[in-house]
């Protein structure tokens, strides 16, 4: 029995000594996420290595998180005395969400004497999180007949307006249809079987049914939306593939994108983005996306483009403003010392790419320190700063290339910026260019982790589709509101509204109509 309670209380300590350490490995790696993230609000976005290490640190905190709760309930079990580990402060529940008050019963007499007289001193108030499963309802409308004694006449009130036709289907449910197909890549089939389990039968073809049809009444605010982005004197723009699915194949397909963002050179213009499909990459496409168009196009080098900055282009030539970040993706590849070692690479990191990434990375660090000024400010801080650090780059760029062979890999990525090299220098006269197109690309960034869900588009009018509902999901996204509930409220509106009053419906005016009922409520 000694030998028991011994091993018993061995076993105990280890656990609580196991317990601790993971306690302490857990907020070690919380603190370092919270350094590094105040890293990036100080300083801004360094380097691609930044964001893989604080990718990496949400992976450890979330395995060493709980493994610290699992080690602490162990020891909790094995032995009394074992104390809850430190957790991070929670923050507070939002004040917006409802209340249910659940009062425990009332003592009705002393437990340490017995006595009934018993008065309330106080109450303590503990808040659990809870999630009410999904409801689901028929709404029943009720149109009563009513007959005259007079002339015999018969009335009745005219029946309401469905979002889709024949619908059967309200605002409500079809928004989320949507926004789970198009914003959160769950596609129909996956949504039936979910339907399925809660006791609703709506098959593939019935929720197909009215996702086409609700993408015909969405039609004139995605014109109103396009009419937008192609009012703009600068776009973003670039593509990515999607699959669809063709005869007995699939083919490799485009998705294309052109972003109105005007908030880094101090417009206030609401931002939006605009979506189209193709079956192939010809230069046909970007040709007739933007024909009668003019402006500032920033995009890769890709030469579907060149067709918009042909001097001879009736409607006027585009001009054009390149990427500096992906011409630093390509330095960034042959410098990345930790990508080398996960490959288990003995190529030696290039000198010459190391430094071409720092050159370019402090033009970078200027440009963050006047993103939202206006276009005269953009360009006079650019002329003292950061045009004699391009200056600099350029002429070292090609005394570099002067020492290299012709098959020198890090040759590649100096001579893509030094055969573009005014289009890559033409932010330094103009306040209106960013330094990048990155707007364009997070603009895609559902399409890449959507072909993970959904696999394929099912068709080229498949592929249309989906372009068309992503363009009012994502400008909904970049003016700051929530995409499902504003379409829920323009699904139960828009077949009733005037086709004058269609505006209204935007997502930047919607939002300013819900500000103002907020303020009035």
């Amino acid at each position: 029995m000694a030998e028991r309670d011994a091993r018993i209380a061995a076993e105990a300590d280890a656990a609580e000594a196991r317990a601790g350490t993971s306690s302490r490995d857990a907020m070690i790696t919380y603190l370092q996420l919270m350094i590094e993230k105040l890293k990036r609000e100080l300083y801004g976005q360094s380097s691609e290595r930044g964001t893989q290490k604080l990718d990496q640190l949400q992976l450890q905190l979330e395995e060493r998180a709980a493994a610290a709760t699992e080690d602490e309930v162990a020891a909790i079990l094995s032995s009394n005395t074992a104390t809850p580990r430190r957790r991070p402060v929670r923050k507070p529940f939002p004040d917006h969400l409802p209340r249910e008050r659940v009062v425990l019963p009332a003592p009705t007499s002393c437990p340490c004497c017995g006595s009934a007289r018993l008065s309330k001193l106080g109450e303590d108030v503990t808040e659990t999180l809870e999630l009410v499963p999904r409801q689901w309802k028929v709404i029943q409308t009720v149109r009563e007949k009513f007959a005259c004694r007079a002339c015999e006449t018969i009335t009745q009130e005219p029946a309401p307006f469905h979002p889709t036709p024949r619908g059967f289907v309200g605002p409500n449910l079809l928004a989320t249809i949507l926004f789970e197909k198009f914003g959160q890549h769950q596609p129909l089939n996956r949504q039936s079987e979910r339907y399925a389990r809660e006791g609703i039968d709506l098959s593939v073809s019935t929720l197909a049914d009215q996702v086409g049809a609700a993408t015909s009444a969405l039609q004139p605010l995605h014109a109103l939306v396009a009419a937008h982005v192609l009012a703009a004197e600068r776009l973003h723009g670039d593509d990515t593939t999607v699959p669809i699915l063709a005869r007995g194949k699939t083919d490799t397909g485009r998705i294309w994108t052109y972003v109105r963002d005007d908030r880094p050179f101090g417009g206030r213009d609401p931002p939006a983005a605009l979506y189209f499909a193709s079956k192939d990459r010809r230069q046909e496409h970007p040709d007739g996306h933007l024909r009668g168009w003019r402006g500032i196009l920033q995009a890769d080098a890709y030469g579907g483009y060149n067709g918009l900055y042909d001097p001879r282009r009736p409607e006027g030539t585009v001009t054009s403003a390149l990427c500096w970040s992906h011409a630093r993706r390509g330095f960034y590849e042959l410098a990345d010392i930790a990508a080398k070692a996960r490959r288990g690479s003995a190529a030696a990191v290039s000198p010459i790419a190391l430094e071409a990434v720092k050159r370019i990375d402090a033009i970078f660090a200027l440009e963050r320190e006047i993103n939202g000024r206006s276009p005269e400010e953009r360009i006079q801080a650019r002329q003292e700063a950061a045009k004699p650090r391009v200056e600099e780059l350029a002429i070292w760029l090609q005394a570099q290339r002067g020492t290299l062979s012709r098959s020198a890999t890090v040759a590649k990525p100096i001579d893509y910026m030094l055969k573009r090299w005014d289009r890559f220098a033409a932010f330094l006269d103009d306040g209106r260019i960013c330094l990048t197109n990155n707007a364009a690309e997070r603009a895609l960034r559902g399409f890449a982790l959507g072909r993970k869900a959904w696999l394929f588009a099912g068709s080229d009018r498949g592929a249309e589709r989906a372009a068309a509902m992503v363009t009012l999901i994502e400008t909904a996204k970049l003016n700051g509101i929530d995409p499902q509930a504003w379409l829920a409220d323009v699904l139960a509106r828009i077949a009733a509204i005037p086709q004058s009053r269609l505006p209204e419906l935007l997502p930047w005016n919607w939002r300013l109509l819900q500000d103002r009922g907020a303020l009035a409520a």
